[in-house]
């Protein structure tokens, strides 16, 4: 073999070994994973297709910049402070989306999370009533596809935190009532009667109360979520449930390992039960490199925690480990379509919906920025071999029917 053909040889190795590299490592996907380019056939479909996403903070956004007042912060205009405005949800194709009532968690410590929570929801209506020609209060599944069809943006409540119901069922009635259509059993800590993900378990997934949760939103018709929690809180609510149940906004466990992720024998559970997985956008929950990293931060902050009560000075420890340690790698729009096809290998096309946490995540993959984006997620699904009806299973239809079962449950 002369100098040449083994010149060429090396150059032929060396190509494929990086073809196989950059196919097993997500964070080279912006050399070896071109952006997604929209097509008249994704625009069409797209137009075609009732697009539901399942968690949007901009609530408390609304709150925190202008303290929910409108003149302050008019969403009907561009609003470059937020990932969510009226013109940009336009373009994105929203047809309903569920906006989150979060509050934090230390509220709970101070006795404020029901009237908190209480007051984030009279936010959402008057956001509502503020531009009716935009948006209009659905409570049930009937309710999002009359709505889509006027052009209007179905707005549907979901409560993220258990503590929002202070211990109490009656309580939960009362949100129930107020329009919440869906509790997120936990946030970021556990509580003593369900274990979240990230934090350490108190009562070894789900307690007697927290069966009764269950088994009380299933009798009032309120889709129960369980993003957030740990996969052994996972397990008993998914043996609880007779309804189906949702993720509003988690990703695949086995394509990046992060606690808020769902790991694939509860994909499997979910798929057994109905249930939908709604995927999220984060950066820190989708990339691996960044999951990783994530980890990494939540346990140095649950150390320092420990050590130091000012939250100011807990804030610049924060700032200085993240100058320290980077951001992480953003991703692209390809990262989250792999945690798409990961879910629907396991659990089927059926069980896999979107989720995005918009206004509530602080690093996003590239062309999956803000609430305009909807339509890249057509199109990769389409350039990976979907099918127009998975398409739209996925980008509302299967949330729309796990709702619309969840009212039949309770009917029962």
């Amino acid at each position: 073999m002369n100098s040449l053909s083994k010149l060429m040889e090396r150059l032929a190795l060396v190509l494929v070994v990086g073809a196989l590299a950059s196919a097993e490592s997500p964070a080279a996907e912006p050399v070896s994973r071109p952006p997604v380019v929209l097509t008249d056939e994704a625009r069409k479909l797209h137009a075609e297709t009732l697009l539901i996403d399942g968690h949007n903070d901009l609530p408390w956004e609304l709150r925190q910049q202008a303290r929910g007042q409108f003149d302050k912060l008019d969403v009907s205009k561009a609003q470059p402070t937020l990932q969510t405005d009226i013109p940009r949800l336009r373009q994105g194709g929203v047809g309903a989306q569920f906006w989150s009532v979060w509050v934090p968690g230390e509220t709970s410590k101070r006795g404020a999370a029901l009237s908190t929570t209480i007051e984030q929801i009279e936010l959402v209506k008057a956001m509502i009533a503020r531009y009716p020609e935009t948006f209009e209060l659905a409570l049930t599944a009937n309710d999002i596809e009359r709505i889509a069809k006027t052009g209007k943006i179905a707005s549907l409540i979901g409560v993220e935190g258990g503590y929002s119901i202070e211990g109490s069922i009656p309580v939960l009635r009362q949100l129930y009532g107020m329009g919440a259509r869906y509790m997120t059993l936990t946030h970021s800590d556990s509580l003593d009667w369900a274990d979240s993900g990230t934090d350490v378990p108190r009562s070894g997934g789900l307690s007697d109360f927290g069966e009764e949760v269950v088994r009380e939103m299933n009798r009032l018709g309120m889709m129960v979520d369980i993003s957030h929690v740990s996969p052994a809180a996972m397990k008993a609510v998914l043996k609880v449930a007779k309804a189906p149940v949702i993720f509003s906004h988690s990703s695949a466990r086995a394509v990046a390992d992060h606690p808020r992720n769902v790991p694939d024998d509860v994909l499997k559970l979910t798929a057994a039960n109905g249930g939908v997985v709604m995927v999220n956008f984060f950066s820190a929950f989708i990339v691996p490199e960044s999951a990783a990293r994530d980890v990494e931060r939540m346990a140095y902050r649950r150390e320092i925690d420990k050590t130091i009560s000012d939250e100011g000075e807990v804030e610049q420890a924060m700032k200085r480990w993240d100058a320290e340690h980077g951001r992480g790698e953003r991703g692209t729009i390809h990262t989250l379509i792999d945690h798409i096809d990961h879910i629907v290998q396991v659990a089927g096309v059926e069980h896999v919906g979107i989720g995005s946490d918009y206004d509530g995540v602080s690093m996003l993959p590239a062309q999956l920025e803000d609430v305009s984006t909807y339509p890249y997620i057509t199109q990769a699904l389409l350039d990976r071999g979907y099918s127009h009806e998975d398409i739209k299973k996925i980008n509302g239809g299967n949330l729309l029917r796990v709702m619309r079962a969840t009212e039949q449950a309770a009917e029962k």
